[in-house]
């Protein structure tokens, strides 16, 4: 892994982005979107992990989070290895699924690419972690998170799209709890 994909400074503030295998749009059914938001609840509360932006996509998600125990990189390695197994384990077990009989072999064909992966892959191994060292960077990039589904066409404003920390920036209450960066 080339070292600007690691987290160099532990006690950091990052944006951290990271895709499914082969940029499969997985969330696009309400239940998937709410496992993952669960999770990041779960980690948030119990794992020592501050979210202050989030945004899922269909393919792959951007937060801006920090690690309380300095530790970003075992907790955003868990927190997926977490979600990769309980995806495919719904998505094998969903018999209403349409989209699993082709989904299921492409992780297993990724994870067959890999000596690490004992399983399927769900999620590309790299996070791309930027650390947010300047005010204007962490702008930029909250700015970033925020408008990728206006941008995507999804929605005509940020704060409408339901699965983002953008509705928390313009005064609402959105569906996970964040620290606000601002």
């Amino acid at each position: 892994m080339s070292r600007k994909y690691k987290f160099h400074n532990k006690e950091g503030f990052y944006f951290v982005s990271f895709a499914t295998v082969y940029w499969i749009d997985v969330f696009v059914r309400m239940h998937y979107f709410d496992i993952l938001v669960a999770n990041l609840d779960y980690c948030r509360k119990n794992k020592g992990l501050e979210i202050y932006a989030w945004c899922i996509m269909p393919s792959h998600v951007h937060l801006i989070i920090r690690a309380v125990d300095g530790n970003p990189d075992i907790l955003l390695g868990r927190f997926k290895e977490h979600i990769s197994k309980q995806m495919q384990a719904e998505l094998q077990s969903n018999i209403q699924e349409s989209r699993r009989d082709w989904m299921l072999p492409m992780f297993r064909e990724a994870g067959s690419k890999s000596s690490n992966v004992k399983q399927g892959q769900f999620w590309q191994h790299h996070n791309k972690p930027i650390e947010l060292y300047s005010h204007h960077v962490t702008m930029q990039k909250l700015d970033y998170i925020h408008n990728n589904p206006v941008v995507a066409g999804f929605v005509s404003q940020a704060e409408h799209w339901r699965y983002s920390s953008a509705m928390d920036y313009y005064g609402g209450k959105g569906m996970l709890e964040i620290d606000l960066l601002i």
